[in-house]
């Protein structure tokens, strides 16, 4: 191979490069915060910014301060308020310059006191019901952001006096989740309170939606077996109505297996028993009124018998 076509090759690259800078197709850069952009006082964060991988210059700078680092990453060891605001990033490629990528807000948190957050009605709430999220505060900050673990954006609510109402309607199983709130002053954007205490909601499911089967015709046949045997009363009427069971043929399979045939053939043996039992309990009773009536001595009926003559004056 020439020696001269690699030099034409990186020649060829490099005037393509020129092209693109001039064209503006450089892709712009990405800038994160890790290990998040929230960053409480004297905690670390690294600023990273992220380009194609042949890059000639990185710069990461602060808006407004005009502060920058020709470097593709910025390290603060400790958190401090001059170090919130917003921050881009760029690369280099030659004599051109990418577009800056989105604006990182890196925000101070620990500023202020935490506020509240409360979940009205209840945390626990039904699948599709709706349930209100307040965060409220004991100073006048007229901004309120809730975050819920997981997600990287804030949601914003409705501020009232010394709160926010941030409600949820028609809740999913995505709504499950811990949730926190900041409160904070428009005056001073990027300096936040601590986070409120963490709140848990759970979403529950609607009694309409558990399934709900009518019980087998043999499900009374189980419990009953599973009670303490009484001795019926001298009631024939409650007897004859237990009594009134239909039992499956022995042919047929029960439905609850060999478990099932022993129960309903005990809670037979039961109901066998218990009829025996009354019957002895009339009979008896039925001699004993028998008895008691041959027993009892006739009465003398009285004889009616003229009165006597009156006596004469």
């Amino acid at each position: 191979m020439s020696p001269a076509l690699p030099t034409f090759f990186c020649l060829g690259l490099c005037v393509l490069q020129v092209i693109q800078a001039q064209r503006g197709s450089f892709p712009k850069p990405s800038l994160q915060a890790q290990p998040s952009s929230l960053v409480a006082l004297e905690q670390s964060v690294t600023l990273r910014c992220q380009g194609p991988r042949v890059v000639d210059l990185y710069r990461i700078e602060k808006l407004k301060t005009k502060e920058y680092n020709d470097q593709d990453f910025r390290l603060i060891p400790r958190m401090k308020i001059n170090d919130a605001g917003r921050y881009r990033c760029s690369y280099q490629n030659g004599s051109h310059w990418s577009p800056p990528s989105d604006h990182l807000e890196l925000i101070a948190t620990g500023i202020y006191s935490k506020p509240s957050l409360s979940a009205h009605p209840s945390s626990a709430v039904p699948l599709g019901r709706d349930v209100t999220l307040k965060c409220q505060t004991p100073k006048s900050f007229d901004q309120f952001v809730l975050y819920k673990e997981g997600d990287t954006g804030p949601y914003k609510g409705t501020k009232r006096w010394y709160g926010a109402d941030f409600p949820i309607t028609k809740v999913t199983a995505a709504h499950s989740g811990t949730y926190q709130c900041y409160s904070f002053s428009s005056s001073f954007p990027y300096l936040w309170s601590a986070p409120s205490n963490p709140l848990v909601l759970v979403v529950t499911a609607t009694p309409s939606q558990v399934p709900t089967e009518a019980p087998p015709p043999t499900t009374e046949l189980l419990e009953a077996s599973r009670r303490p045997s009484i001795l019926p009363t001298t009631k024939i009427s409650t007897t004859e109505k237990s009594m009134n069971i239909t039992v499956s043929p022995e042919g047929s399979s029960p439905p609850f297996g060999f478990s099932h045939q022993h129960y309903v053939k005990g809670n037979l043996v039961r109901i066998c028993l218990g009829a025996m039992i009354v019957m002895f309990l009339v009979g008896l009773l039925a001699e004993h009124w028998h008895s008691r009536k041959k027993c009892q001595p006739h009465r003398i009926r009285a004889v009616q018998r003229p009165l006597p003559p009156l006596p004469l004056a």
